[in-house]
């Protein structure tokens, strides 16, 4: 799931917050970034604004090394996801689909399972991924989401817990 790279139908003052909280991260700010995104998320809070709620949650989970810390917030992002209707997806940008986050979701939960070595969640997770592929768009984001999926089915059937060094987030 990305929602840092799309132009939004409305401005979202939330949604600007949680892609500059993203951008610091990337730029090696991992402990600023999650401190800016917490702080969001005591705003938003557990009840507020499903895509809030689900975008913040991804983006934390990825700024975690910690797998397990990781997990928490990929569990709220996929509870969140479920709670966003297409209508308020709508309203953040026409290109948007629901069902094109599962993929990404899935594939986080699958790899965090993995990477606790819990194969069984992982290897469900990785099949749900695997069954909303065909929700991806064919361009170079898609590709990577497929690519990903099938690393980390491999690495689910070898009982590998090493971090991928294509994962989201921070270096080891």
């Amino acid at each position: 799931m990305t929602t840092t790279s799309t132009t939004p139908a409305t401005p979202d003052p939330t949604m600007e917050a949680i892609g500059a909280a993203v951008a610091e991260g990337q730029t090696g700010q991992a402990r600023a970034a999650r401190r800016r995104l917490l702080d969001l998320w005591s705003e938003i809070g557990p009840t507020g604004d499903p895509l809030h709620r689900c975008a913040l949650a991804h983006h934390l989970a990825d700024l975690h090394e910690d797998p397990a810390q990781a997990l928490a917030w990929d569990v709220r992002a996929l509870d969140a996801a479920d709670a966003v209707t297409e209508q308020r997806l709508q309203e953040h940008h026409a290109g948007l689909r629901i069902a094109a986050f599962h993929p990404s979701l899935h594939l986080n939960l699958a790899d965090d399972y993995r990477r606790l070595g819990s194969f069984d969640a992982a290897a469900e997770h990785i099949d749900a991924a695997r069954g909303h592929t065909p929700d991806l768009p064919r361009d170079p984001y898609g590709d990577s989401l497929r690519t990903a999926v099938e690393q980390v089915a491999e690495a689910i059937t070898r009982r590998d817990t090493t971090r991928r060094s294509s994962a989201p987030g921070p270096a080891a």
